[in-house]
């Protein structure tokens, strides 16, 4: 039976009675910050694409990376039964192709990572354990940017996989398939930062997929359309430069001018070197800043 220990009262009303109903104390290890920020990364990693979670939150991340994965198989199918000299896309272009089927899923995945911590108010409990504010945004960044990676880097596989295949040099399908990771893992950690900070700015599920959506197409389609006006009208000096307004123009104009990729722009004008630079600083802003921006929306949602 649980013990009890009758309090004094000198007088004044009823005993009062502390009883010991069997609590046991934890005298296990305390895994401390490291542990907590690697298990926040590890259940935002696989909530991206659905796992340990219902079968209708996997679909729509799972169909995406197959939407991603299947033009790549074509692509290598066509190469191995004409018997190419070549890939007929280059790895560094294949992420700017299918930019569409990238937003989507940053859109969808982006406030699921956030926004419900926010909307059902759990972000003080986080703070309530041994884990800072950093360290929440640092694990959040960390899983949404390797989600992306993974989304993108994996047709690049399946290329270069294919191309060995098809017995095309491996020296130069080898620094392709490199040149494209790296322009790959760029983007995916500037639109993890844009999609992110997007999306904690909304407790409101929809308004942060609407919000990361318009974000991302409104620009390069405002951007495409006045390159295309410049060089019909023969201003071919300030298309380059017109790259900066737009998140995947950046990655086009950081690639192009530091990986030798051909650029999506009219006429294959790419930036001048002094312009990739700007590209490359205004990438790097924008991830910083995102970031600082993510960390003062948490000092406020910790509250």
């Amino acid at each position: 039976m649980p013990e009890s220990t009758t309090a004094p009262t000198g007088g004044q009303g009823p005993a009062a009675s502390i009883h010991d109903i069997g609590y046991r104390h934890y005298d296990g290890a305390r895994l401390g910050r490291a542990y907590a920020r690697r298990s926040l990364f590890v259940q935002s990693l696989r909530g991206a694409y659905g796992l340990g979670r219902s079968a209708r939150t996997k679909a729509l991340p799972m169909i995406l990376l197959a939407v991603m994965c299947v033009p790549a198989a074509i692509v290598v199918a066509v190469t191995v039964f004409t018997k190419a000299h070549d890939l007929p896309l280059e790895p560094t272009r294949y992420a700017i192709y299918l930019q569409a089927v990238i937003g989507l899923f940053l859109a969808a995945q982006a406030p699921q990572s956030v926004s419900r911590d926010l909307r059902f108010k759990t972000v003080p409990l986080y703070f309530s354990r041994p884990i800072e504010r950093a360290d929440y945004v640092a694990a959040k960044y960390a899983a949404m940017s390797c989600a992306l990676f993974l989304l993108t880097a994996l047709p690049l596989l399946i290329l270069y996989v294919g191309a060995l295949l098809a017995e095309l040099d491996f020296a130069d399908q080898t620094g392709n398939f490199a040149q494209g990771l790296v322009s790959v893992a760029l983007l995916s950690l500037l639109y993890a930062a844009i999609g992110l900070v997007i999306a904690a700015l909304t407790p409101r599920r929809g308004f942060g997929v609407a919000a990361v959506i318009a974000v991302l197409t409104i620009p390069y389609a405002a951007v495409s359309a006045v390159q295309g006006i410049a060089y019909l009208q023969g201003n071919t000096d300030i298309i380059g430069w017109l790259g900066l307004f737009s998140p995947i123009t950046l990655i086009d104009g950081v690639q192009s001018t530091f990986l030798g990729a051909t650029t999506s722009a009219p006429d294959g004008i790419g930036p001048s070197t002094a312009a990739g630079v700007v590209h490359l600083l205004v990438v790097l802003g924008l991830i910083a800043g995102s970031l600082a921006l993510l960390m003062r929306r948490y000092r406020k949602a910790g509250l």
